[in-house]
């Protein structure tokens, strides 16, 4: 019998597929850090760095599938819902009250609006987004358009969160080979994205980003496509891999694992600079990535494992800190885009030191944050929102 009010004992997690989110993760950090001053130019050392969102909703999709397909007997929609509001949603509002406590520290010449707005209109936004519901443009408080202009990287938690309901309404009931279906689907729609065939028209308003699958982050059209685009075919697949239950199994899987995604994430651009023909060999690498690498990745990922010594330990270091660095490192980069605006005649080596502080910084709020905010938290949680059987 279905009882919301039981909370089911966690599966054993797949800890390979925990440490490699957080490699993922710190690469998004450094991507970030070095965003500042490439501006997503093609020499960015850490070039395809976005690609870990699409990697982040492989892992997202299979591991779900992994944690709730054969629970449903025992198990409400509610009492999913409350699971995952338990597990994401702790670390949103710190990672949002982070952000507006660092708010008025992004006031620069790039960001002219953040010290032309009150202190009371960034707590209106700070508890709008504490809902996960994404800001209207006309409530933008920094002049990016973004979803959560406190704290940007929140818009993927957003796909996430939609995600979670479409698994739980619907897609659960999915057989195989309907799942398959719409995989083979959704992979056309990240293909017509990564080759840039403005099917809709709304692809040129993002002329900027033709050939890759950045954006996904306001609620424009065109940032609605490539966000939807993005999740479907990667969340979806991860699903299917779950269910297929076909895993690689490989020595030192969390080492070549973790090479496979630097590479992939650091890989130059495709193709010959930023305008021409050329292009499309960039969306082309992005669609392999995507269709084939990440899936591949976390099938091996799944299938071996890590026992003892070093690698244990660093595993899951990275693991633990994977969700809390991702969701609160950004309000720390605006930052830093302030300090590198006021202070663009600096020596390289000041640039350097200051980048290397907030990445280290980064790593130290998340890891605090984690240990003394987010498991109490989800503890606490988890016993008001649930009956606990021993």
């Amino acid at each position: 019998m279905n009882n919301s009010n039981i909370y089911l004992a966690s599966k054993p997690r797949y800890e390979i597929l925990d440490g490699l989110r957080g490699v993922a993760a710190m690469l998004v950090v450094a991507y970030h850090l070095f965003e500042t001053y490439y501006h997503g130019a093609p020499n960015q050392p850490i070039n395809h760095g976005y690609l870990a969102v699409d990697f982040f909703f492989v892992l997202s999709g299979f591991v779900i599938g992994y944690a709730y397909d054969d629970r449903w007997d025992k198990m409400s929609t509610w009492s999913f819902f409350k699971r995952r509001l338990i597990r994401l949603h702790p670390m949103v509002i710190f990672g949002t009250l982070f952000g507006a406590i660092m708010f008025y520290f992004g006031g620069c010449d790039e960001f002219q609006m953040i010290n032309q707005t009150p202190w009371y209109i960034v707590l209106l936004v700070m508890f709008w987004c504490f809902t996960m519901i994404p800001l209207p443009n006309t409530m933008d408080i920094r002049g990016w358009a973004e979803t959560n202009p406190l704290n940007g990287p929140a818009w993927s938690l957003q796909w996430e969160y939609i995600a979670n309901i479409l698994y739980a309404l619907f897609v659960r009931k999915f057989s195989k080979t309907a799942l398959t279906v719409c995989v083979a689907v959704f992979a056309v729609f990240t293909i017509i994205l990564c080759l840039n065939i403005d099917i809709t028209g709304f692809l040129k308003a993002r002329n900027w980003a033709s050939y890759t699958v950045v954006g996904g982050w306001s609620t424009t059209p065109d940032q609605l496509q490539v966000g939807l685009t993005r999740l479907l075919y990667p969340f979806f697949c991860g699903l299917l891999v779950s269910r297929i239950g076909k895993l690689i199994k490989v020595k030192a899987g969390f080492w070549w694992c973790s090479l496979m995604i630097v590479f992939l994430l650091c890989m130059p651009w495709m193709g010959l600079g930023t305008e021409g023909d050329s292009r499309w060999t960039n969306g082309l690498y992005e669609a392999i990535c995507i269709l084939i690498c990440f899936p591949l990745i976390v099938a091996m990922g799944a299938g071996s494992s890590v026992k003892g010594g070093k690698s244990e330990a660093i595993n899951r270091f990275l693991g633990e800190i994977s969700y809390p660095i991702y969701i609160t490192h950004y309000p720390l980069i605006y930052m830093q885009m302030a300090w590198v605006n006021n202070h663009k005649d600096a020596p390289l080596g000041t640039h350097i030191f200051v980048a290397v502080c907030i990445f280290a910084l980064a790593i130290l709020v998340a890891y605090g944050a984690y240990k003394l905010y987010d498991i109490p938290a989800r503890k606490w949680l988890k016993n008001k929102m649930f009956r606990i059987d021993d």
